[in-house]
């Protein structure tokens, strides 16, 4: 039992229900085609409601952004007690289910086509979305230095290299060849393989963090409920 009670609850399903109306509007139109009669019939609520919980297009463009990076950050700012590769492991499937669900890939195109007239929108997608993880990931990369897990001078280079290594190539391909989204098997084979570089490169335990990613490696992936 939570505690919660039956209105809070209410009000955090409402909220839910129009992060994802407005996930899916903002994929099909793009920011600046997407208005919020647009959100709030594809929402089922009223105007008014919408407004009550978002007051502008920008603030729900915004938590939709925050609502993602709390789920692809939880594995670092709730860590395991098995350690850091768990932690790693975790973060790599929940950036992974982010990334390329297909709503976020069409968002992510739409913003990509946008730029070059409205650069504020592409400012505004950067800010909200992948600039917070970068510094999420940064944060806990830093914490496993200061720890003696890590090393390196640069967590911002350690934290590009991390999502680089993992799932740059198949979220390009899925950015430019929309029917081309991988599969599960793909995208565990480009996590694994990701993991054990960056250990090799960045491990002072390469040999016993390594040893523990063989046997998550081992394991059957499982979805973090976004893809």
């Amino acid at each position: 039992m939570t505690g919660t009670s039956p209105r809070a609850l209410n009000r955090q399903a409402k909220e839910h229900r129009i992060l994802q109306a407005a996930l899916h509007v903002f994929a099909a139109e793009g920011y600046s085609g997407t208005s919020m009669d647009a959100i709030a019939a594809k929402a089922e609520v009223s105007k008014p409601t919408l407004y009550q919980y978002f007051g502008t297009k920008e603030q729900l463009f915004t938590e939709i952004m925050l609502s993602r990076r709390n789920e692809m950050l939880d594995a670092f700012e709730h860590p395991s007690s098995e350690g850091m590769v768990r932690d790693l492991y975790r973060f790599s499937w929940a950036y992974a289910d982010t990334v390329l669900n297909p709503d976020f890939l069409s968002l992510a195109r739409l913003i990509i086509a946008e730029a070059q007239r409205f650069p504020e929108i592409g400012r505004a997608y950067q800010a909200s979305g992948p600039d917070r993880v970068l510094r999420g990931v940064m944060a806990y990369l830093d914490s496993q230095r200061e720890a003696g897990r890590l090393q390196f001078d640069d967590e911002e280079l350690a934290a590009e290299d991390l999502w680089a290594l993992i799932l740059s190539a198949p979220r390009n391909q899925a950015l430019h060849v929309p029917d081309a989204l991988p599969d599960r098997a793909a995208v565990k084979r480009y996590i694994d393989n990701g993991l054990r570089v960056f250990l090799k490169a960045y491990s002072t335990d390469p040999t016993s963090d390594l040893d523990q990613l063989k046997r998550l490696c081992e394991q059957a992936p499982t979805s973090t409920g976004t893809a």
